[in-house]
C-alpha cells in the first residue's frame, strides 16, 4: 500500500467515524437523554436544565465533529471522483451533489435549532415560564426530528454512492 492509499483510507475512516459520533450522538440525545429526563423529574425547568447541560456538552464536540466531516468530506470527494466532470456526469457524482445540498440544509437547521431554540428554551426555563417553554419545545422537537430525518437520508445517499448505478 502506498502513502496516498494509506492517507485515503485514514481520511475515509475519519469521515465515517465523525459521522458515527455525530449521528449516533444526535439519536442518543433524542432517544435516551430526553426521555430519561422525564423519569428523573417532572419539573419542566429541572428537566430543561438537565437536557440543556447534556446538550451543551455534546454541542462542544459537535462543532469539531462537523468541521472534521466537512474537511474529510472534501478530501474524500477529491480522490473519490475521477474529475470535476464526474460530479455532474456520473451517478455517484450526482448523488454527492444531492448529499452536499442536504448537508447544507442540515447545517442551517442545526444552527437554527441550537442558537434560536436553545437560547429560548434556556430563557423560558430560567424564568420558570412553563407555558412558553412548552410552546418552544414543541417547535424545537419538529426541527430536531427534521434534523434526524435529514441525517438518515444523508447516510442513505452515502450508502447509495457505494453501489454501482
Amino acid at each position: 500500500m502506498d502513502l496516498i492509499s494509506v492517507l485515503n483510507t485514514v481520511m475515509l475512516w475519519a469521515h465515517l467515524f465523525s459521522a458515527v459520533l455525530f449521528v449516533g450522538g444526535s439519536f442518543f440525545m433524542w432517544l435516551v437523554v430526553v426521555p430519561a429526563s422525564r423519569t428523573i423529574t417532572e419539573n419542566e425547568a429541572e428537566r430543561t436544565e438537565i437536557v440543556g447541560k447534556v446538550a451543551r456538552r455534546f454541542g462542544r464536540i459537535t462543532t469539531h465533529i462537523l468541521v472534521a466531516l466537512i474537511l474529510t468530506g472534501i478530501y474524500n470527494a477529491y480522490w473519490y471522483l475521477p474529475s470535476m466532470n464526474a460530479l455532474y456526469n456520473t451517478y455517484q457524482g450526482q448523488l454527492l451533489l444531492v448529499k452536499v445540498f442536504l448537508v447544507l440544509i442540515l447545517l442551517v437547521f442545526i444552527y437554527v435549532h441550537n442558537v434560536y431554540y436553545g437560547k429560548k428554551i434556556i430563557n423560558f426555563a430560567s424564568q420558570k415560564n412553563v407555558e412558553g417553554l412548552s410552546r418552544v419545545r414543541r417547535r424545537s422537537r419538529v426541527v430536531s426530528a427534521l434534523n434526524l430525518v435529514l441525517m438518515v437520508v444523508i447516510l442513505f445517499i452515502a450508502t447509495m454512492m457505494q453501489l454501482p448505478p
